[in-house]
């Protein structure tokens, strides 16, 4: 993160840290940041000495006046001392400032709620009306298993926890969300990427999941790599150190596996196919001018994109803007779309779109040209167009009829062969 920028932000930027519950100090690092620059100029001085002694005793040594060369030598190993034990507190001081600087969390927008956690989220609009039956609805679980559409005990006999096999109609409508929703895309003037997903650890530093999220994150040891947990890694890393033309913003979508360790949610969401870890999304990547009505403007069209999908899939949802407890650290303004899931009696979160504004270009060093002619950090925007299987529950349980069939929304049924139903194998 560039220093400059922590010094002209410091307040907000303490301000975020309070309201996302992060622990820094960002006294602490400007009295780092401090010692830094002192001990570099402590540097440049000794190393100034140091050279004009050298050049002082070769003028006497071409002299003949070896003699005379006693004292600059006596001179020149107390220069070199405390050269070296000012360059040891120079590099401390560097070591430091870097890992604090990419512990220092994003501002906030002014329009984003203060709060602890999701609970604080405000509900923005409301689309749709959730199902009512005449029978007792059956959950995910039940209607995968009358249908054969996955099997969980064996995901977990063969990869453990939160592992999860798909079959037959399962599969398909695992790739046909994803077809539907990159289809979409492509008709928004999206630019298709394929990433790799086995990454070196600066991409995901450079895109804000490290350092703090690398509990979430399966680490390859052998091979000193870790899986990526969103395209959003390495769509940011592709365009690190480039100047781009932004005249027009950069709209990208990936689909891909994505990884996540799931850290810490011990004993949350276990039954069924809400957490897991290993699923596929079709991601949103937007780069664009630092313009801040721009990058706002580029957060309402790729939410809408969003929304639009679950109007096709013909599902009741909400938008939520996410309070400060619930963001993390990288991100500037988020909401979440929560689709009904009639088996939690509640929304679940199916979708998250953030506004980063120009704290990963920063990371990346990722700038374009203003209109100035001057090279700027650009802003970065991301969006979850869906991700599967979790879109599974709510397209299963709040299609279903009496008979445990699955309604297929008219969508969809392009990429299922025509089929508007799915009967249960009973």
């Amino acid at each position: 993160m560039e220093m400059k920028w922590i010094r002209d932000h410091a307040e907000q930027i303490q301000h975020a840290a309070k309201c996302k519950g992060i622990e820094f100090s960002v006294r602490e690092l400007l009295e780092w940041d401090d010692r830094r620059k002192k001990y570099q100029l402590e540097c440049e001085e000794l190393r100034r000495l140091r050279n004009e002694g050298a050049a002082k005793a070769s003028v006497l040594l071409a002299a003949g006046k070896e003699a005379e060369t006693g004292e600059l030598k006596t001179a020149s190993k107390r220069v070199n001392k405390a050269l070296k034990e000012s360059s040891k507190r120079w590099e401390e001081a560097v070591e430091k400032v870097t890992k604090l600087a990419l512990l220092a969390p994003n501002v906030i927008s002014e329009d984003t709620p203060i709060g602890s956690s999701e609970e604080d989220n405000v509900e923005i609009r409301r689309v749709g009306r959730t199902p009512e039956w005449s029978f007792m609805p059956k959950d995910h679980v039940e209607l995968g298993m009358m249908h054969d559409m996955f099997d969980i005990p064996k995901g977990v006999k063969a990869g453990g926890s939160r592992s999860y096999y798909l079959k037959g109609t399962g599969v398909l409508l695992h790739r046909a969300v994803q077809q539907l929703a990159f289809d979409l895309l492509m008709e928004r003037s999206f630019t298709p990427v394929e990433v790799p997903l086995l990454l070196k650890e600066q991409p995901f530093v450079h895109s804000g999941y490290f350092p703090a999220g690398q509990n979430q994150s399966f680490y390859i040891e052998e091979e000193e790599k870790w899986l990526a947990g969103t395209s959003e890694v390495p769509l940011i890393s592709y365009f690190g150190g480039d100047v781009l033309d932004l005249s027009e913003p950069l709209r990208l979508v990936s689909v891909s596996n994505c990884f996540r360790s799931e850290v810490g949610s011990a004993g949350r969401d276990v039954k069924g196919l809400y957490r897991v870890h290993q699923f596929a999304k079709v991601e949103m990547v937007v780069l664009c001018q630092p313009d801040p009505e721009l990058s706002e403007q580029m957060l309402q069209e790729i939410t809408s994109h969003a929304e639009e999908l679950l109007t096709l899939l013909e599902l009741p949802y909400r938008v939520m803007s996410v309070c400060t407890g619930d963001m993390s650290a990288r991100t500037y303004k988020q909401y979440d779309i929560e689709t009904w899931m009639p088996s939690r009696g509640s929304f679940g979160e199916t979708h998250s779109s953030s506004n980063l504004h120009s704290f990963q270009s920063r990371r990346a060093n990722i700038r374009c040209i203003n209109e100035q002619g001057h090279p700027v950090y650009c802003h970065t925007l991301n969006n979850t167009a869906v991700a599967s299987p979790r879109i599974l529950i709510p397209l299963l349980e709040n299609h279903q009829a009496q008979d445990g069939s699955i309604y297929i929304p008219k969508a969809l049924r392009k990429y299922v062969g025509g089929r508007e139903r799915f009967n249960p194998n009973i």
